[in-house]
């Protein structure tokens, strides 16, 4: 069985989509489309904008979504037998089950990435990856830290070996500072502009709610497995609350490719910039085939 993955911020990269723009019909539709919903040409800071234009969280997020359901648009073939995103990504993969129109995920995704910003503002924080350190370790430890003042969660559960967590400055050095201590190889604070997935979201999460409450959401073609709590969903009602908590709740990505692996799942495609998914379903299942969506 075919499962198509779509990845989140951080796989962005001066000049994405252009190639697609110029070479795909359907591909410049949707992204003037875009450009046309949004009211700014997304298109031309995707093509030709600075790496720091395209690390602002309301470029961003619309950017790599449009990139990715681009992408998939010029690839009919894919065909998956089942989707999920990593975090931004749940937007893309909802988008190819057809649970959500174009229109309205980006509409939400821009909605999603001026709430975050929003929110970062509020209550400013950071994200570390934790290297080589088990997962109910770094769990322990995070929840220490938060009982004493200083919000510090799990927030990506990536693969095996690699955790990102999340909360305030504080939290976070105190939290890189004991993780080291208890064994982690490395603990890597992150260049982000925000605690994502953490309680710091929490104002975020309540903007996000009020848009997706006003959306129509379809019955899947495929099943969506989501973030939350790593399973498999198709009823619309589920989906929406799920996509509401994924703000402030971690991404459970091990346990998603893991649960598509139980399900079936033997080819993984990254449909969208970047290869980080691929790399992280080969650590996490090394037994199944993984690799990118591509155009001639």
């Amino acid at each position: 069985m075919k499962a198509v993955v779509f990845p989140g911020q951080g796989s962005q990269f001066s000049g994405m989509g252009r190639d697609l723009y110029e070479q795909y019909p359907a591909a410049k539709r949707l992204m003037d489309q875009a450009n046309e919903i949004l009211g700014f040409s997304l298109t031309d800071i995707m093509f030709t904008g600075s790496d720091a234009d395209l690390r602002r969280t309301d470029v961003t997020q619309p950017a790599i979504f449009l990139h990715s359901v681009a992408l998939a648009a010029v690839l009919p073939e894919l065909q998956p037998d089942m989707v999920a995103g990593h975090s931004l990504g749940e937007f893309s993969a909802l988008v190819a089950a057809k649970v959500l129109r174009f229109e309205d995920a980006l509409q939400l995704v821009a909605r999603r990435a001026q709430a975050m910003q929003a929110a970062c503002q509020e209550q400013p924080g950071t994200m570390a990856a934790i290297l080589a350190l088990d997962d109910d370790t770094t769990a322990r430890i995070c929840h220490e830290i938060t009982a004493g003042g200083d919000v510090v969660v799990p927030a990506n559960y990536n693969c095996p070996g690699q955790l990102v967590v999340s909360g305030s400055q504080r939290g976070i050095e105190l939290a890189c500072e004991q993780l080291k201590a208890a064994g982690a190889k490395r603990a890597l604070p992150l260049p982000v502009g925000g605690a994502f997935h953490s309680p710091l979201m929490q104002s975020a999460e309540a903007a996000l709610a009020e848009a997706i409450a006003r959306t129509t959401f379809s019955a899947g073609i495929c099943p969506v497995y989501q973030n939350v709590d790593a399973a498999p969903h198709t009823n619309p009602d589920e989906i929406r609350e799920n996509l509401v908590r994924q703000l402030t709740a971690p991404v459970r990505w091990t346990q998603s490719v893991q649960r598509m692996v139980q399900d079936g799942a033997t080819e993984f495609i990254e449909c969208g910039p970047g290869k980080v998914l691929q790399g992280l379903v080969k650590k996490i299942a090394p037994e199944v085939t993984a690799g990118s969506a591509t155009v001639a």
